[in-house]
C-alpha cells in the first residue's frame, strides 16, 4: 500500500483533480475555491459582522471524536476544526505547514523530520510535542485499538507489520527525537505523504491525558483536549455539539469565527426549513442534505451550489452469504439497475453515473467506464449463469435479498427505487432494512447485511485510497469480506514501483479485477449540494468534500 513515484507527478495530479474537481455549477457565494483570492485577504477587506457564529447541521452523532477511532465524515468534519496535523490542506487544495513548522525530506524520500512550531499548544495550555504524535500513530497501530483506518500509516516503515501482529509497535519507523523533533521512516517513497499527514488519523493527541484515562475523547470537558483552531465546549449526545474558537491555537490571529453550532438533525426538510427561518447558515452537503424534493426549486431560484467531488455512491454485497457469494449473481444485480433514472429522478443533483470504482477526477476514461448502464440483458445473461453454478432452477429459489442503509430520505428513495428495478427486472423479492447511523456502521462492519448503502470520499488525491480499502477481506473498512490475490499483489507491487505509468498501469489493472468480481455496486460519482448563508464567507470546500472553517467568517 506504500506509493513510489516524483513529487512533480504527485504535484500534477493534485492540479488536475483540483481543476477538475472543484469547479462550481452553481451560485457561488462566498465559498473558496482554487483559484479565488484567499479568504484572510478578503476578510481584511470587508467589514465583519459583530456577530462571528454560525449554525450548521451534521445530521447525526459522532460515532467517536478521537482521531484514532474515527473513519466516517460526521467525525472527520468535527475533528477537521478541532485537531491540527503536522499539515493541513490549505485554501489552495495543497498540504502546507501547520504544526510542524519545517519538514526536511531525505535524499531517497523515505525519512521525514519534522520540526515541531514554536508556540503549538493543547486547548489547556500543554504544549504540543513530538511525542503527542508517536503516541497516537502507535496507538493506532496497536492490534489491540482495533482502529479502521490503522491501514492509512501502513505507509510507514514497520507500520503494516504491527498492525497485524507480525512485528512490534515500538519497531515502527515513528520516533520522537525530543520535543521538537518527530523522525518518521517510510517503507517507500510516498508522494503524497505530506497529504496522509494532514489527514485525521494521523492526528496527534495529548499523551498525557491519553494514557491516563482511557475514555478522554468521549465528552466535552477538561480531559478533551485539542490543538486546533477550534476546541470544544459543549456536547450533548444525538443532540448538539458547539465548537468555540481557541485561544491557545497557534494561528488565532487568522480565525474569525468565534462559535460553531453543530446541530444533529436527521430529518432534512426540517434543516431546509431551519436554514430558510435563518435559524442555520449551512443546508446541505457534506454535513447534512437538501431534501430531494426541493432540488429543482433551489435550481430555479439560483441558489444551489453544485460542486463535483472526487467520491463514489454504492452498495456493498456481502461476499460470504448467499447469493451473493457468487459474483454472477453480483453482476446481475449491477447490471440490472438503471443509474441515470436514480439521478434523474431522485439525486437531482448532476451526479454521474458510476459505471467504475474510481472517480472520472483520478482515471478520465471512468466517465464511461468498464458496462453500460442499465444493460438488462446482460444482467439476465449473468444472472442464468449463477443460478446454474448455484445448482437452482429459476430465481425463486434464491434467498431473500435486504438492501439496507442508514436513515436517510434520499437513502431510502433510492433503496425502494433499486428495490423495484431488481424486483422488475429480475424477477427477485427484495426486501428494506433501516438503522440510525451508529446501528448501522456497526452492522456493516460486523457482517450483518447483505447488500449495504456506502459511499466513499478520497482520503487523499491517489486512486490507491479507493482502491486499497479492499485489498485485504479483514480490512478496516471493506465489509464485504471479499478479498483476490491478483488484486493484492498488484496494490502491493504498485507500492514499489519508479515509474508513474506503470504505477497507474497496474491500478487500473487493478480496478478492472475488482469490477470482474463486483463487490461492490457503484452506483453514481458524488457531487455536493448546498445553500448557504449570503454572509457567510471563506468555508474552504476541498475537491474531496470536506469542510474547513479556520479561514471563514460573517461578513457585515
Amino acid at each position: 500500500m506504500k506509493k513510489k513515484y516524483s513529487f512533480l507527478l504527485s504535484t500534477l495530479l493534485v492540479m488536475t483533480l483540483i481543476i477538475s474537481a472543484c469547479g462550481n455549477a452553481g451560485k457561488n457565494t462566498g465559498t473558496n475555491n482554487p483559484g479565488e483570492a484567499s479568504p484572510e485577504a478578503t476578510a481584511s477587506e470587508v467589514k465583519l459582522a459583530d456577530k462571528q457564529e454560525i449554525s450548521v447541521n451534521i445530521a447525526s452523532e459522532p460515532p467517536t471524536l478521537n482521531p484514532g477511532k474515527a473513519s466516517d465524515s460526521t467525525s472527520g468534519t468535527i475533528l477537521r476544526q478541532t485537531f491540527e496535523g503536522l499539515t493541513r490542506i490549505g485554501q489552495d487544495g495543497h498540504p502546507e505547514n501547520a504544526v510542524a513548522s519545517k519538514v526536511e525530506v531525505s535524499p531517497d524520500q523515505t525519512v521525514y523530520t519534522f520540526t515541531i512550531r514554536d508556540g503549538a499548544k493543547w486547548s489547556n495550555g500543554d504544549p504540543v510535542i513530538a511525542g503527542d504524535f508517536e503516541y497516537a500513530w502507535k496507538w493506532v497501530l496497536d492490534p489491540a485499538n482495533a482502529a479502521d483506518y490503522a491501514y492509512q500509516l501502513y505507509y510507514i516503515k514497520g507500520a503494516e507489520a504491527a498492525n497485524l501482529g507480525k512485528g512490534k509497535v515500538e519497531d515502527v519507523g515513528i520516533k520522537a527525537v525530543n520535543d521538537t523533533t518527530l523522525e518518521v521512516t517510510l517503507a517507500n517513497p510516498t508522494s503524497f505523504f505530506l497529504e496522509l499527514t494532514a489527514f485525521y488519523t494521523y492526528l496527534p493527541v495529548n499523551s498525557k491525558i491519553a494514557a491516563a484515562n482511557k475514555d478522554w475523547a468521549n465528552d466535552a470537558g477538561d480531559q478533551y483536549t485539542t490543538n486546533g483552531p477550534f476546541h470544544m465546549t459543549e456536547w450533548k449526545h444525538s443532540d448538539n455539539l458547539i465548537i468555540e474558537k481557541s485561544d491557545t491555537y497557534w494561528d488565532k490571529d487568522n480565525v474569525k469565527l468565534t462559535k460553531i453550532n453543530f446541530s444533529m438533525i436527521n430529518d432534512f426538510n426540517t434543516e431546509l426549513s431551519m436554514f430558510d427561518n435563518g435559524e442555520l447558515d449551512w443546508a446541505g452537503q457534506p454535513n447534512g442534505q437538501l431534501p430531494v424534493d426541493a432540488m429543482q426549486a433551489l435550481k430555479d431560484q439560483g441558489t444551489l451550489h453544485t460542486q463535483p467531488i472526487a467520491g463514489v455512491y454504492n452498495y456493498k454485497f456481502n461476499t460470504k452469504v448467499a447469493p451473493f457469494d457468487n459474483k454472477n449473481i453480483r453482476k446481475a444485480f449491477t447490471y440490472a439497475i438503471n443509474r441515470q433514472e436514480l439521478i434523474d429522478n431522485i439525486t437531482q443533483g448532476e451526479q454521474l453515473p458510476a459505471m467504475a470504482l474510481i472517480p472520472p477526477t483520478m482515471f478520465a476514461e471512468n466517465e464511461k467506464g468498464f458496462f453500460a448502464d442499465n444493460d438488462q440483458e446482460k444482467a439476465k445473461e449473468f444472472l442464468a449463469k449463477g443460478l446454474e453454478e448455484m445448482g437452482l432452477k429459476d430465481v425463486s429459489e434464491l434467498p431473500p435479498v435486504t438492501i439496507s442503509y442508514n436513515t436517510n430520505e434520499a437513502h431510502q428513495k433510492i433503496a425502494q427505487a433499486i428495490q423495484d428495478m431488481w424486483s422488475k427486472n429480475l424477477g427477485v423479492e427484495v426486501t428494506l432494512d433501516n438503522a440510525e447511523w451508529a446501528v448501522y456502521i456497526e452492522k456493516l462492519h460486523a457482517g450483518d447485511y447483505q447488500v449495504g448503502r456506502m459511499g466513499w470520499l478520497g482520503d487523499f488525491n491517489d486512486p490507491i485510497n479507493f482502491l486499497e480499502l479492499y485489498r485485504d477481506a479483514n480490512g478496516g473498512n471493506n465489509d464485504t469480506g471479499w478479498e483476490n490475490a491478483d488484486f493484492k499483489k498488484l496494490l502491493n507491487d504498485s507500492a514499489s514501483e519508479a515509474d508513474a505509468a506503470k504505477r497507474t498501469e497496474m491500478l487500473k489493472q487493478a480496478e478492472a479485477i475488482f469490477i470482474d468480481d463486483m463487490p461492490v455496486m457503484p452506483i453514481y460519482f458524488y457531487t455536493m449540494n448546498w445553500v448557504q448563508n449570503e454572509k457567510l464567507k471563506g468555508v474552504v470546500v476541498s475537491g474531496l468534500g470536506d469542510l474547513t472553517y479556520k479561514w471563514a467568517y460573517i461578513e457585515a
